[in-house]
């Protein structure tokens, strides 16, 4: 690889490093942080749905990126409104305010994962985008390597999940996000000048995809396969607390940790077995998950807790990354940006949404004198992730098959 794009892929690295662990640093204890303050029920489950709203907003950012500002200026600006955002979240003790605060911080937020995407793979093959995202599972290790070596050196041992502190780490990680980002690569509007609609105007271009068979399957699989994934991304937390877990943070983000390696083994996936089988392997692992808490829960058994972590790299990379690159492949290029908006919106925006709410709702219904019976909720997940793989067996088919030395020859890294 030549010097610019060496130079170009540490740069977009480092990108996906800050971005993810400005998120992760807070989100991953945030169950824990409100059920600490007391907040439960109605409140509990919008703030935790702060997340899949600010995806509402994430088609219309991309749109602006797509049509009329470089895509690296918008997430900029995106960034600095994070930082100033999470800095007033943690110093908020209603929770109403809390919820209207990390609302509009998840609206500056949420774009920012498909706007990324979108830089990362106009600048670098995406056939190869895995080697770049994976920093943003480096990123998301690093919070949690952080809050214990913060947790030991600066606050005397006290542990930082379940108190505001992981929200100003958030801030002051989202401030450098923003600085550094203004050395990224060049990445200009694909359709500036092109005549646009109102549709265009939503950012919703992108919906006309869903015309394609294989494509609509493939986005109503994920938006259900939100369910039993929100169960654990945004209320795990509240579970390991439950039984005795200390560093939460750090507990989960064993996870992440395995999922640096595996991101690394997407690409041969996709090339070796296709878009359709990585993705069902992934889903295999969403339902392997929640039958070993399951079987943790019932048998007492905390070993298999940690295969429920452990096996979250193979969750996220092979279905969720696999996705992104499917996406990629499918859209036109005028609308990728848009495309990769549309798969967060379903999936991180409804998807998430309605996840959040269920799994409120179960965990409140078999909660007695303020201990949850986990059983149930464990079993629901795993039988809804169950028939997700079968759906995906049955119903897709792989129709984007691509090598990557055919991608490489379609898109040279720019400068």
């Amino acid at each position: 690889m030549d010097k610019v794009s060496t130079s170009i892929r540490i740069r977009l690295s480092v990108m996906m490093f800050l971005q993810y662990m400005m998120f992760a640093v807070w989100w991953v204890p945030l169950a824990a942080y409100l059920k600490n303050a007391g907040i439960d029920g109605t409140y509990k489950a919008w703030i935790l749905s702060v997340m899949p709203l600010g995806c509402l907003l994430a088609p219309v950012f991309c749109m602006v990126a797509d049509r009329h500002f470089a895509s690296q200026k918008v997430l900029t600006v995106l960034n600095f409104g994070c930082a100033l955002l999470f800095f007033l979240g943690a110093r908020q003790t209603s929770p109403a305010a809390m919820f209207v605060i990390l609302l509009l911080a998840m609206c500056c937020y949420m774009p920012t994962w498909s706007l990324t995407n979108a830089i990362a793979m106009a600048n670098y093959p995406s056939e190869k985008f895995p080697q770049i995202r994976v920093f943003g599972s480096i990123g998301w290790v690093a919070s949690a390597v952080f809050s214990l070596i913060a947790s030991m050196s600066l606050f005397g041992g006290k542990v930082l999940d379940g108190t505001a502190i992981p929200l100003y780490c958030g801030a002051g990680t989202a401030l450098v996000a923003a600085l550094l980002n203004l050395t990224l690569p060049n990445t200009p509007p694909p359709a500036k000048g092109k005549e646009a609609s109102i549709v265009d105007a939503l950012g919703l271009r992108a919906m006309t995809l869903l015309k394609d068979r294989n494509f609509a399957i493939f986005i109503l699989i994920s938006m259900f396969v939100m369910i039993p994934f929100t169960m654990y991304f945004s209320l795990g937390s509240q579970f390991f607390e439950s039984q005795g877990f200390k560093q939460v943070t750090a507990t989960m983000n064993l996870g992440q940790f395995v999922e640096i390696f595996l991101m690394l083994l997407v690409p041969l996936a996709l090339l070796r077995f296709g878009v359709k089988w990585t993705m069902v392997a992934g889903l295999g692992a969403l339902a392997v998950r929640y039958f070993a808490l399951w079987g943790g829960v019932a048998a007492d058994q905390t070993f298999l807790y940690y295969i429920a972590i452990l096996v979250h790299g193979i969750i996220f990379g092979f279905f969720f990354v696999g996705g992104q690159v499917y996406v990629d492949k499918k859209a036109p290029p005028e609308i990728r940006a848009q495309a990769q908006g549309l798969i967060v919106l379903i999936c991180f925006g409804v998807g998430m949404l309605v996840g959040t709410f269920v799994n409120v709702e179960l965990i409140e219904r078999y909660t007695t004198d303020g201990i949850c019976n986990w059983n149930p909720v464990f079993v629901i997940n795993a039988l809804i992730s169950a028939v997700l793989v079968v759906a995906l067996c049955a119903f897709f088919r792989d129709d984007v098959k691509q090598t990557p030395e055919t991608e490489s020859a379609e898109k040279e890294p720019q400068a």
